[in-house]
């Protein structure tokens, strides 16, 4: 058998280098399916290599599924290792074009990205998540093996419950529970909260995946539209008293897409009506964090006999600092934590320990307040230029993520957000975030990826273009 000669470079693992160059061979078909590869004492001979270093490049192409072996015979090229040169690589996932808006949208990628749902990676405190990830993998309380506690880590929901305290919903620690995100987190409340045929309420607009999860349930939907004033009190009684919907999921700080949040007044109008006709509330409060001086959330101006509150870290530590919360109150508390159990939802005790380690050193503190500031700079920034492109911005910005703009008369979001695709720039068009055809001209911008020169004069090329379109 041939082995390739490796011209081994500075900065790069010579085991990497190994393990690239051999599955380079097999891939390729320079090495047969079956055929039988030198003895590691003539490989260590031929590459210059210890025998460490190969042993360990052999394991990692052996967990490839690229070798195999076998005791006293040596490694052999796996006999399922040459793949078709025919074989392509088909996506399954649907091909419409707000299905495909959404996966870039929720996923990392190079693109400009004005529509995302994230910060920018160097936004984020990459720094501190990593010495806050040494130390928690470092430290013997950490357990390798098990799984985490069934209500959550108790030292995180204890330092939750101080967080929450601070903001004004003082709660037993037995009733918050964790969970792996606020998707999961909401997809079990539905289940304990909601059965086939309920009524739920959602604002228009409203977060796109709201709809979706509530699709699942088999519920039915019924909407309320989102205004700079709230609402329209008089519409959502009638709605009330009509539909008479057991749930309402909204977000009251910073709400997404629009980036409103309840005044007091309005907040203590929506909590009225919806005792009145026994409507529970579900408060997502994920993007509160974010607002430079937030009103009172829901759950601690009404109680958590009327609002459950669900929050979590992922937009502002990572993405993929997947824990979130639920504070509910004590019978759904414990019945949440059962179906954590019953369906394998138990959070990873390692992210656990990483958050609560950034909470009670201040690093999490300090991040948070270096983001407000910065995202209150970017936002009046990307006000103005949204202003100078002809765009109207109904909701005053008050912090936070996103701002939510009308285009200018007879654009079509989505037509210009299947145009900005084609230039590896990543929209959010209303339809996006609801059915009315209200939102058709809208749009969502992320501030921390708008204020950038390049997405800016990208989207005014390509807006002046479709306003001049007959």
């Amino acid at each position: 058998m041939f082995v390739p000669a490796i011209a081994f470079v500075d900065g790069t693992p010579k085991v990497q280098q190994i393990v690239d160059a051999f599955s380079q061979a097999i891939e390729h078909g320079d090495w047969a399916p079956g055929s039988k590869l030198p003895s590691v004492r003539e490989l260590t001979q031929t590459l210059g290599v210890g025998k460490f270093t190969l042993n360990e490049a052999l394991d990692r192409l052996r967990g490839r599924n690229l070798l195999t072996s076998s005791q006293g015979r040596g490694y052999f090229v796996a006999m399922d290792s040459a793949r078709p040169a025919s074989m392509t690589w088909v996506d399954l996932l649907p091909q419409d074009l707000l299905s495909v808006l959404r996966r870039p949208l929720v996923t990392a990628g190079g693109e400009l990205r004005p529509g995302s749902g994230h910060l920018p990676e160097g936004w984020l405190n990459n720094d501190a998540l990593r010495h806050a990830l040494r130390s928690v993998v470092r430290a013997p309380s950490l357990r390798i093996a098990g799984l985490g506690a069934p209500a959550g880590l108790l030292p995180l929901r204890q330092a939750l419950q101080q967080k929450l305290h601070a903001e004004g919903l003082s709660v037993p620690v037995e009733q918050i529970i964790t969970t792996p995100n606020t998707v999961q987190g909401l997809d079990m409340l539905m289940r304990l909260l909601a059965r086939p045929g309920d009524t739920v309420l959602l604002d228009a607009p409203c977060y796109f995946n709201f709809h979706a999860n509530l699709a699942l349930h088999g519920v039915n939907v019924v909407t309320i539209e989102r205004r700079p004033d709230g609402f329209d009190f008089a519409a959502l009684e009638a709605l009330l008293a009509e539909h008479r919907p057991s749930l309402y999921l909204t977000t009251s700080v910073l709400h997404n897409p629009t980036g409103h949040s309840f005044s007091p007044s309005q907040a203590f109008r929506l909590l009225q009506l919806t005792q009145q006709y026994h409507c529970h509330i579900v408060e997502d409060d994920l993007y509160g964090d974010l607002h430079p001086s937030p009103p009172p959330r829901l759950a601690a101006l009404a109680g958590l006999d009327q609002v459950t509150y669900l929050s979590g870290f992922s937009k502002i530590l990572s993405a993929n600092t997947r824990v979130s919360y639920v504070v509910a109150a004590p019978q759904l508390a414990a019945n949440l934590t059962n179906m954590k159990l019953m369906s394998g939802g138990v959070t990873s005790e390692l992210f656990e320990q990483l958050v609560y380690r950034m909470l009670s050193e201040g690093s999490y503190a300090r991040h948070r307040k270096r983001m407000v500031q910065r995202l209150m700079e970017s936002g009046g920034r990307v006000e103005q230029w949204l202003k100078r492109c002809g765009c109207e911005l109904p909701m005053a910005y008050e912090g936070g993520m996103f701002i939510w703009a009308r285009l200018p008369q007879a654009v079509d979001g989505e037509l210009l957000a299947q145009h900005a695709l084609k230039h590896s720039m990543v929209l959010a068009p209303g339809a996006l975030f609801g059915y009315d055809p209200a939102h058709l001209n809208a749009m969502r911008f992320n501030v921390a990826h708008s204020d950038e020169p390049r997405a800016q004069q990208l989207f005014e090329t390509l807006l002046l273009k479709a306003v001049r379109a007959p």
